[in-house]
């Protein structure tokens, strides 16, 4: 099974406008040559960030910026701007109720697939945008030294 990509896409898209910012007008064309997508789907991705009140985004060719500090972005919430508030796994629909294993797999598949939603929660939380865009200037400074 494949998962989204969206999570990946926004936090890419926010890095390049943490970082790049300051040089480069961030227009979802911009954004779209850094990612390797279509612009279409950077302005989805922006209009689910602004929602989210992550991102500022600036009607015609002005770009987008951070709406708040990215040491207060967490991946936590960039996955909830992106993915909605549901967690990764979701039951499937009627059991049967008649089926000993159908009546009662909600109930012992659900907590553990629970228990797996809070651990990724909590590490999404616990890893801000201002750590990934330290990781990534160290890793770009590393390349310029050889």
């Amino acid at each position: 099974m494949r998962y989204s990509t969206r999570l990946s896409v926004a936090t890419h898209i926010l890095l390049c406008i943490a970082l790049l910012g300051g040089e480069h007008k961030t227009t979802s064309a911009f954004l779209a040559g850094s990612v390797g997508v279509n612009p279409v789907v950077v302005r989805n991705v922006l209009g689910q960030l602004k929602a989210a009140g992550i991102v500022s985004v600036e009607p015609g060719v002005g770009g987008a910026s951070l709406a708040r500090e990215p040491e207060r972005i967490s991946l936590l919430d960039v996955f909830r701007a992106v993915e909605g508030q549901e967690g990764l796994f979701r039951l499937h629909d009627n059991p049967n109720p008649e089926c000993p294993v159908g009546r009662n797999v909600h109930a012992v598949l659900g907590k553990s697939l629970a228990a797996v939603d809070d651990a990724m929660e909590a590490q999404l939380a616990a890893t801000t945008l201002r750590e990934l865009m330290d990781a990534t200037s160290e890793r770009e400074a590393m390349r310029y030294r050889g």
